[in-house]
């Protein structure tokens, strides 16, 4: 997946063959926010702009802009996986948060 990052928000990037320009959608929040360009440094530009509109409509609006992740998150998973996890993250002498955040950010920067 391609993505670029503009002060802390994150973008999936996609070439649009049909219309040859790139079009990008942030990540990570509710509002829908999309943007494109014809070329990489138009497509940047755009990026920066949509982020900074979005960041500025909130405050006009008196509302805290989203932001992508809280660092808190809550996971569903079988008693079994749970289980697993916790001898997983005991035997590397770590608690199963310290552990599952190692797995998490190697799963995700692979």
């Amino acid at each position: 997946m391609n993505t670029m990052t503009h002060k802390g928000y994150t973008a999936r990037v996609e070439f649009d063959e049909r219309d040859n320009i790139f079009v990008g959608r942030i990540l990570g929040i509710r509002a829908m926010i999309s943007f494109h360009g014809s070329t990489v440094g138009q497509l940047r530009k755009e990026f920066k702009r949509a982020v900074d509109d979005y960041v500025a409509d909130c405050l006009e609006q008196g509302i805290q802009p989203e932001k992508p992740a809280s660092g808190k998150i809550l996971l569903r998973v079988p008693p079994e996986v749970h289980g697993a996890a916790l001898v997983a993250a005991q035997a590397s002498g770590k608690s199963l948060n310290q552990w599952a955040t190692e797995a998490l950010q190697e799963a995700t920067h692979s």
